[in-house]
């Protein structure tokens, strides 16, 4: 079956990608390069022997969308990522984020509507706010969101719904992941971020790697174990396993919804001097940082209930935190050839 990726040159959904291709799919990537390298397309290749199919096309361009599916009209699955999703930016530039993330959601939707087809949807834990019981449910209630980034989520699993209400061709499934980081154990795709990095991994390899001078961890007084803020950390190819997992539920038409959601983690909340101390064991490298005061947007603790995930989808997180964290690592390396 043929699979589209949009920004499937990006963080995770190259990961999907080799996922997919390892599974037997044969996969088309749309991405438009805005936060990522064609030099990507090159290094999948080299991970499955496979080249997928790859199309420039910007999923805000209503015209370019409609061309590439007259070009490809026999497309089965969309697994959709192409988004902006750094919560702190999207505070500065609301914006910017409403129209990436919500337009070309819409854009993408309004091409498929009338064909049969199964959708992934990028979604995220921020769709939960700051929740009121830990581990987060999938039932937990939805809360005004912290950020534009969590709300463009929200909005793009509304639209959706009310979709697929009205379009029962359409088949979808929202996976709301938690922290994605980590590296294929190849080492030859991971996170690189262009610019400054948004997210706490990438900017912990690169200070430790000497690119930054130092990493600032927001707040030290959050009502947590050591005072700092609280994640779930997920191996970006055990969250990639997930899409695939969650894809051919749909496939097979085993959904009993059109739409349905999945909450995607391990489990288990780290603090942000957890993540510190568990890298600099699975790097040996001592990390310079300093606390600083709370970054706006964020919330205080967020770790997933998996018991949904694991006996419908029959997927679970394989990897270790340090794990992950010494994957980001090997990869750095690469990345700076040292």
């Amino acid at each position: 079956m043929k699979i589209l990726v949009t920004g499937g040159l990006g963080y995770i959904g190259s990961h999907v990608v080799v996922e997919l291709q390892e599974q037997g799919y044969e996969v088309v990537i749309i991405d438009n390069l805005s936060n990522t390298s064609i030099d990507v397309l090159d290094n999948i290749k080299s991970i499955t022997n496979i080249e997928p199919a790859f199309e420039n096309v910007d999923v805000r361009d209503k015209d370019g969308l409609s061309k590439f599916f007259n070009q490809y009209p026999d497309i089965s699955g969309i697994i959709h990522f192409a988004a902006s999703k750094a919560v702190g930016e999207s505070v500065n530039n609301p914006l910017l984020y409403y129209e990436n993330n919500i337009n070309a959601l819409v854009y993408l939707l309004q091409n498929v509507q009338d064909k049969e087809m199964s959708i992934i949807f990028s979604s995220s834990c921020t769709v939960y706010g700051q929740a009121d019981v830990l581990p987060v449910t999938e039932n937990a209630p939805i809360k005004p969101a912290e950020s534009p980034y969590g709300n463009t989520k929200q909005v793009g699993e509304e639209i959706i719904k009310d979709t697929c209400k009205v379009k029962p061709n359409l088949k979808a499934i929202a996976l709301r992941y938690f922290n994605p980081i980590g590296a294929h154990e190849s080492a030859k795709i991971g996170e690189l971020p262009l610019g400054v990095p948004q997210n706490l991994v990438p900017y912990i390899t690169q200070t430790a790697i000497g690119l930054r001078e130092q990493l600032s961890v927001y707040g030290d007084d959050y009502p947590t174990r050591d005072g700092t803020a609280i994640r779930d950390y997920i191996h970006v190819v055990d969250l990639a396993k997930a899409h695939v997992a969650a894809l051919s539920r749909l496939l097979e038409k085993k959904a009993d919804e059109n739409f349905e959601v999945f909450n995607v983690g391990t489990g288990t909340g780290s603090t942000v001097l957890e993540v510190i101390a568990a890298f600099e064991k699975a790097s040996g490298q001592k990390l310079n940082y300093k606390i600083v005061g709370r970054r706006a947007g964020d919330v205080v603790e967020a770790y997933a209930q998996t018991d949904k995930v694991r006996n419908i989808l029959g997927w679970e997180s394989k990897y270790s935190l340090e794990e992950a964290l010494g994957s980001s690592w090997v990869w750095e390396k690469r990345v700076r050839n040292k």
